[in-house]
């Protein structure tokens, strides 16, 4: 038993050192790779019309017999077939211009995920520059937001990337599934259009900061925290030293102003909303917010890009970040590593029980 407990521990030792070479070998590929492709990633595109087409056609395999099936889609083709000349006879007949962008409108559909520091602003950004390259009017955006909010420069960041569509006179709209508040709901603001589901939270039109204070604690066991800054708000508070009255009052006000420029930005966005009465930092559910002129219609994300595969052509948009091989063998190494760790615990916690009843 003595030995089998060397041997594991030897194992353990192993993989740790394993791990740290693996560590050191992908930053130095990383940092390789940052200096010959800074963008480190691909768009991708998928066909959103395709992908409902191939759930329909499985769902038919599935249901119907094989000769039933074989007849449908013969009678869907067809169908389809003469569907494409005649909207093809249409076009060429049709000397209106607002007919054909009509029929040639595309929906190109974005997702963004917030986190705290809304770090997915990165990719966002990119996306948005590729639809800009390709976008007119006749278009239309869709985002698919997820957010409770976070930091108040990667927000307003985030909100500026969506600007971008308006700007160009292409229709922007935003779907809420779940939650777009604080920060989520700074960038929802910018769309001509905001749908959410029916208990989607939506609001949160408030700024809020928390800094602890452990002054008393060092103070307590006579510890000294020296703070020194050049300007006199350079630092209003601080987590070790003492926090004055005026320094509170100073981040204080520097608080109210961030959110006289949120209020300012939901005005200027969303004039049909009375700010006074929706920027107390509440959230609403979907209908509530209706009311409140916080969104414009009730819809989750997946009826509305069903409806609008009817009358348009809808692709989803996505940045991917590219993983290295190395970081995936890493990846691979630390979880086996972790297994390995898992076990020699549990064995040392077994051989430890073995020598108590011996």
């Amino acid at each position: 038993m003595e030995y089998l407990y060397q041997f594991l521990l030897f194992l353990a030792q192993a993989a740790t050192i394993l791990v740290v070479v693996l560590i050191i070998l992908s930053a130095l590929a990383n940092a390789g790779t940052r200096r010959s492709d800074p963008e480190r990633g691909y768009l991708r595109v998928s066909d959103y019309n395709e992908r409902l087409r191939d759930q329909k056609d499985q769902l038919q395999a599935a249901l119907l017999s094989e000769d039933e099936y074989k007849r449908r889609s013969k009678l869907e083709a067809k169908q389809e077939k003469r569907k494409s000349k005649l909207e093809q006879k249409q076009r060429h007949k049709s000397k209106s211009a607002e007919s054909r962008q009509a029929k040639d409108k595309r929906v190109f559909v974005l997702d963004f995920d917030g986190d705290v520091q809304a770090s997915r602003v990165d990719q966002l950004r990119k996306e948005i520059t590729a639809v800009l390259t390709s976008a007119g009017t006749q278009d239309e955006v869709v985002v698919r937001l997820e957010s409770p909010g976070g930091v108040v420069h990667g927000y307003g960041l985030a909100a500026s990337q969506l600007h971008r569509v308006t700007e160009q006179e292409i229709p922007l709209t935003v779907v809420v599934d779940k939650v777009a508040a604080s920060g989520g709901y700074m960038m929802a603001a910018v769309a001509n259009r905001i749908v959410a589901a029916p208990f989607a939270v939506v609001g949160s039109i408030g700024v809020v900061a928390q800094v602890p204070n452990v002054h008393r604690l060092l103070k307590k066991n006579d510890v000294d925290v020296e703070l020194v800054t050049a300007g006199k708000y350079k630092r209003t508070l601080t987590m070790l030293g003492e926090n004055t009255e005026e320094g509170k009052a100073k981040f204080q006000q520097e608080l109210d102003d961030t959110h006289a420029l949120f209020q300012q930005h939901i005005t200027a966005h969303r004039p049909s909303v009375d700010v006074a009465e929706v920027a107390t930092g509440e959230t609403w559910y979907g209908q509530e917010a209706v009311a409140l002129n916080l969104i414009d219609e009730i819809s989750t994300s997946d009826s509305y890009l069903v409806k609008a595969c009817e009358s348009a052509s809808v692709y989803e948009v996505r940045w991917v970040e590219q993983v290295k091989p190395l970081d995936k063998l890493l990846g691979r190494v630390a979880q086996t590593a972790k297994s390995l760790e898992r076990s020699f615990d549990s064995f040392r916690a077994q051989l430890g029980q073995w020598n108590r009843l011996s």
